[in-house]
């Protein structure tokens, strides 16, 4: 499922989610979050898929926000705020929920939504010329806890206080030193960078990656609410695999393995 202005495309085992309105630097509209719903349920589906990459078309933005301009029509009334708010916090927990390894691939400027998309993703990469910021001060927008908390667990909560209190746009390069992103490339280097990493995914055991995302979200959990059962049968799962004997053997047999995900 997509539409004009969101739509996904595969490569080998790679999934690629493409937000692409770069008239408005790829401003997020209610039909594009139920857009990327769909294609997240895709995407789940498809045991070929073994990571994905979120991107912006155009160059000049990864996610600009929410798009502003369709407030009137979208987003007027608390009403209707609280029915925009539900679908697109879904298509933020469908990135964040994805079984599946996630990249955010980021160009240009990544502001508002684009940073709560970015901190969904296990992943981030950015050009050069990459700017991030969070202007709900400069809006008089709600920007409540769970987002807060899920930035803070990637930059701290200091960090977090500061790119809220001033709203002010921060360079690649400080975003690198915070921990934002994980690589900032040379203007052009990006998608090849991000197609290494990919390719790197995408070649090793499926079940073993799957454990160790599905263990990284347990951590963001309450330690109460863990379910470390499922865990368990997970790593049980692994090495009960095909790919655990199919890794013994291409390590004797000194030769890359070929993982088929069971």
């Amino acid at each position: 499922m997509a539409n004009q202005k969101l739509h996904g495309r595969r490569e080998g085992h790679v999934g690629h989610v493409v937000f692409d309105n770069p008239a408005k630097m790829n401003a997020v509209s209610l039909d594009m979050w139920e857009a990327l719903i769909g294609l997240l349920d895709e995407y789940r589906a498809d045991p070929e898929i073994r990571c994905l990459v979120v991107s912006g078309a155009g160059g000049k933005a990864f996610v600009s926000g929410a798009d502003i301009s369709k407030f009137e029509s979208e987003r007027a009334n608390a009403e209707m705020d609280e029915k925009y708010g539900v679908v697109s916090n879904q298509g933020y927990e469908a990135i964040y929920d994805f079984p599946k390894p996630t990249i955010a691939m980021i160009t240009g400027y990544c502001i508002g939504g684009g940073m709560n998309l970015a901190a969904c993703c296990d992943l981030r990469y950015s050009d050069e010329k990459a700017r991030f910021g969070i202007p709900a001060a400069k809006l008089g927008l709600g920007y409540g806890y769970f987002r807060i908390e899920r930035m803070s667990r990637i930059v701290g909560l200091p960090a977090t206080m500061e790119m809220l209190f001033t709203a002010r746009q921060y360079t690649a390069q400080e975003a690198l030193r915070m921990g934002l992103v994980h690589g900032v490339l040379p203007d052009g280097e990006l998608e090849a960078a991000v197609a290494e990493v990919t390719g790197q995914i995408a070649g090793n055991a499926p079940l073993t990656v799957a454990l160790a995302k599905a263990a990284a979200r347990e951590v963001a959990k309450p330690e109460a609410s863990r379910d470390l059962a499922r865990l368990t049968a997970m790593v049980t799962a692994c090495f009960d695999s095909e790919d655990y004997k199919e890794g013994r053997d291409a390590f004797m047999e000194k030769r890359k393995p070929r993982f088929k995900g069971r």
